[in-house]
């Protein structure tokens, strides 16, 4: 009933996952969502995100940031780390999350999604075809429309957690 929400791979963090396991299984590119993927919402990137992104390039890593904010905000994360984006993605729609694969010169069986959100970041990239990885929040405090979708998320991941035996994290 939920499947087409559940993540591949549920994680604590962004700065967990093994990205150079995924690199040697042939994955080339990443997309990552920004907000409460990588830090708290709105905040600028520091040097966790920083020190991350820039370890992924050294992998050799393509990466793009894939947000549904607006411009500045987006904008101002990715110059100070220097990734280039797509902001008010429309973030279920799979048509940018194809967009940004044709940028980064991979496709759907070598590119990897990493989001905090279900209905967003996570949906979207299973409707592209994309490896989807759901990560945790950063930060309990978000705007009002998230903390509504949180409660959807929650009966999303009792089922998932229910199917993979609680072993999504």
């Amino acid at each position: 009933m939920f499947e087409r929400f559940y993540p591949k791979e549920y994680r604590e963090s962004a700065y967990e996952i093994a990205f150079e396991k995924w690199y040697e299984s042939g994955y080339r590119g990443i997309l990552f969502d920004i907000d409460n993927t990588l830090v708290p919402h709105g905040f600028p990137a520091d040097d966790r995100a920083i020190a991350l992104l820039k370890k992924l390039k050294e992998i050799g890593y393509q990466i793009m940031m894939l947000s549904n904010n607006k411009e500045p905000r987006v904008k101002m994360f990715c110059d100070a780390v220097g990734i280039p984006y797509i902001y008010k993605a429309g973030k279920p729609n799979p048509a940018q999350y194809r967009a940004a694969m044709r940028k980064l010169g991979t496709d759907e069986n070598s590119t990897l999604f990493v989001g905090d959100q279900i209905f967003t970041d996570i949906w979207g990239a299973n409707r592209a075809g994309i490896y989807s990885i759901l990560v945790k929040p950063i930060n309990p405090r978000e705007e009002i429309q998230i903390v509504l979708k949180r409660y959807l998320e929650k009966i999303v991941l009792f089922w998932y957690l229910k199917k993979t035996n609680n072993k999504g994290i």
